[in-house]
């Protein structure tokens, strides 16, 4: 399946190396690449793209995050990846609480950008590692009424999640813990030794258990908040 993106970045040459990865890229289309917020909240209705990636700061007038405002609610099907220099928790959690799907660097190598914008698209929360991070810090305020998950035999070797919801199953309260750390599902799945497919399967029960919809708000019962 190709995903149309859209790419929004008011730095000439970023944009231009963000559309290059994009286009070189077999499954992606370039749907459209915009310099500002005013730009964007014309075009991006227009190009109907299925995930956009939107840069924070965008000089003058509006930023991305009140693009992502502005046009999440109008058009909910588009995915929109925050891809920005910013590790602030104050824009992290500015971004999600206006309807950013995701949360990457700018630094993040193309290869993994690309992972990041199929795993979003395939109805993943992916966020970059140090993003994760402070997620979960802000979480770990309160600590979490759970006990500790017993070793997972069926796989030696691997992590065990240092809490543990009872509804889960081990292989959940795993594959959630290293979500909270902001690994891909690709990561996952190599450290576990398990297809892809089976961590995508796994997620997709543990939403159901948890009555969540993301990552954030499954890391966010993980913890207890």
């Amino acid at each position: 399946m190709t995903i149309s993106v859209c790419i929004v970045d008011d730095n000439k040459d970023i944009r231009s190396a963000l559309e290059q990865i994009i286009l070189m890229a077999d499954g992606y289309t370039l749907a459209g690449s915009f310099p500002d917020a005013e730009t964007a909240l014309q075009k991006i209705p227009l190009a109907q793209p299925n995930v956009v990636l939107m840069d924070i700061n965008l000089g003058e007038g509006e930023s991305g995050i009140d693009c992502v405002r502005q046009l999440k609610p109008l058009y909910p099907e588009i995915l929109f990846m925050m891809c920005t220099i910013y590790e602030e928790d104050e824009k992290i959690f500015e971004a999600l609480s206006a309807g950013a799907n995701g949360y990457i660097l700018k630094k993040t190598a193309p290869g993994k950008l690309l992972d990041a914008l199929r795993e979003l698209y395939e109805g993943g929360a992916p966020m970059s590692s140090q993003i994760a991070r402070k997620v979960v810090n802000a979480f770990q305020a309160r600590p979490a009424d759970t006990t500790t998950a017993d070793p997972v035999s069926d796989n030696p070797g691997t992590i065990t999640a240092g809490k543990s919801l009872g509804i889960l199953s081990n292989r959940e309260n795993e594959i959630l813990e290293l979500l909270s750390r902001g690994m891909l599902y690709k990561e996952i799945a190599g450290k576990l030794f398990i297809s892809q497919e089976t961590v995508r399967k796994h997620v997709y029960h543990i939403y159901e258990k948890m009555h969540v919809n993301n990552r954030v708000e499954a890391v966010n019962k993980f913890y207890g908040r």
